[in-house]
């Protein structure tokens, strides 16, 4: 027999009533691989019909399920199969055409915005990839509710520099084309590295290619919650202390979440998903990330200490929501996106936060650089070297990070942009405006240390020294032993025949896949012979 406990129901309903807590997103996610078609005009047309159909009762089942329990359910969303894997079958259509069918769509069942105008290209380009991102900046000019998404990178693939390039155009190009609505197109367009199939938050959501063909994603909102009860605490409590509640507070906000989730799922007929539990703030005062790290003892948001007040938050977070949820997915975690967070646009008012001090915070929270606004004089090249940077803390952490930047076309630092509503408003903050162009080209450097397989950690490499030749130093397949070290990997030369000698403990080839002999630990290559050993490393 379960018993209720009336202290916890009470500070339930204070979370609700006072501290903001909200479901900040029910969303649908959609398969359309099953709306393929080399017609554009019938491929448009089965978007339509399947995102009308699948989602007809998606707004009226959420308001009711808000209404019946007096849980706040701030935004009902729709994710879709990123819609460049749909553009390789219509190598003539408009890709624009797409985004105004989702767009039309989502009007059409009441949904505050539609996700997976998008390519995932971390490893290279596809039959519709680059036409999708080239087509970005007037597809969010020409639609309303439709956000869009980029991965361009991944720790075991590395980063794609060629679609960062374009990134930064596309980003420029769409603050250009929305100037005269406050550069809205940059708000809706979010680059990615390491980006999960099932977020559900814009403008990141899109529906992964190996998610289901429908299913509800709920993503649960309490920086507000998370504040006020840190704020009963004595300012000098001890660390530990700090973080427990923290996690006994993600605790409660993701049973809520869980609570949406499986009543959504109910009434809709579809399974669900995962529970997002992202600290997301909002303009409101009190809804703030930066004010959880100024009751953790910070002065103000921004100064030293920072990012490990922030690591602190986000580990307690995650930590309260595994405890509460099976399937706690998505972003979880802290974000910070500045226009939307109170505490952070009086920081970066007043000096305190700055884009570098965003960068190393972004090493720990859950995503990026996000909803920052930059000078409209910053060229491309310097976004798509931001872009490269924060991409390049995602791939060697193995996290999802991203960058929202919006460039304020005829305004300069100092100034502010508001975009009203949850998107809030925030100064333009400096951006340092050396030319990294000579460096953004396309190249596609190799992935970090932590893609080597765990299997070839503490392997060793012997290569032929008496019947070859050995790279000369400086030549792309020169690898030191010093730097094979490094990756946990020994070389040595030994006296064999025109081969290349790798050894591994479990009886196969992590280079190639080929199995090896029953009774030898090694394979052999062709010395020559265009294989990726050492290039690879």
């Amino acid at each position: 027999m379960s018993m209720m406990n009336t202290g916890d129901i009470l500070e339930t309903i204070e979370m609700f009533t006072q501290d903001n807590l909200d479901v900040r997103t029910v969303t649908m996610g959609i398969s359309l691989l099953d709306c393929i078609d080399p017609d554009p005009k019938k491929a448009c047309e089965k978007i339509y019909n399947k995102i009308t159909t699948k989602a007809a009762d998606l707004v009226p089942a959420v308001e009711h399920i808000s209404a019946e329990y007096g849980i706040p359910i701030i935004n009902k969303r729709i994710s879709v199969t990123p819609i460049a894997m749909l553009l390789g079958a219509c190598p003539d259509a408009d890709p624009v055409d797409f985004a105004k069918a989702l767009d039309a769509a989502g009007k059409k069942v009441g949904v505050n915005f539609v996700g997976g105008y998008t390519a995932l290209v971390h490893k290279g380009f596809s039959a519709g990839d680059r036409r999708l991102i080239e087509s970005i900046p007037r597809a969010l000019a020409e639609t309303d509710i439709v956000c869009s998404s980029v991965n361009i990178g991944a720790t075991k693939a590395g980063l794609n520099m060629d679609a960062i390039k374009l990134m930064g155009e596309a980003v420029k190009k769409a603050s250009e084309l929305t100037a005269d609505r406050q550069c809205i197109g940059a708000a809706k367009l979010v680059v990615f590295c390491n980006a999960p199939e099932d977020n559900p938050f814009m403008a990141g959501a899109f529906h992964g290619p190996g998610e289901p063909d429908c299913e509800i994603h709920v993503g649960v909102s309490g920086p507000g919650a998370v504040r006020a009860a840190l704020a009963k605490l004595p300012k000098d409590a001890p660390i530990d202390e700090v973080a427990e509640l923290v996690k006994r507070t993600a605790f409660k906000i993701t049973r809520v979440g869980q609570l949406v989730a499986n009543l959504a799922s109910k009434a809709l007929g579809v399974p669900a998903g995962i529970i997002d539990l992202s600290l997301a703030p909002t303009p409101a005062v009190g809804d703030s990330v930066a004010n959880i790290l100024e009751e953790m003892g910070l002065e103000t948001c921004g100064c030293c200490g920072t990012t490990a007040c922030l690591a602190l938050l986000n580990d307690a977070v995650k930590k309260g929501g595994v405890m509460a949820s099976n399937h706690v997915g998505g972003l979880s975690g802290a974000f910070i996106p500045v226009s939307e967070d109170d505490g952070m646009i009086h920081a970066a008012e007043c000096g305190c936060l700055t884009i570098e001090k965003l960068e190393a915070m972004t090493a720990v929270c859950s995503v990026g650089i996000d909803m920052v606004i930059i000078p409209g004089d910053t060229t491309p090249a310097v976004i798509s070297a931001l872009i490269a940077d924060e991409a390049a803390i995602g791939m060697v952490n193995s996290k999802t990070t991203a960058v929202r930047v919006i460039p304020a076309i005829g305004r300069k630092a100092g100034e502010i942009l508001d975009f009203g509503g949850l998107l809030g408003y925030g100064p333009i903050m400096p951006v340092n405006q050396r030319d990294p162009s000579v460096f953004i080209k396309p190249r596609r450097p190799p992935a970090g240390s932590h893609a080597v397989p765990e299997e070839l950690k503490g392997t060793t490499l012997s290569v032929n020294a008496s019947h070859c030749q050995l790279p000369r130093r400086g030549s792309p397949w020169h690898y030191s032993q010093a730097s094979l070290q490094k990756s946990s990997i020994r070389i040595k030369c030994v006296k064999q025949a025109h081969s290349l000698v790798i050894i591994s403990r479990k009886g196969a080839c992590f280079l190639c896949c080929h199995s090896l002999p029953a009774r030898s630990p090694a394979v052999r290559w062709r010395w020559g012979a265009p294989c990726f050993p050492l290039r690879c490393f």
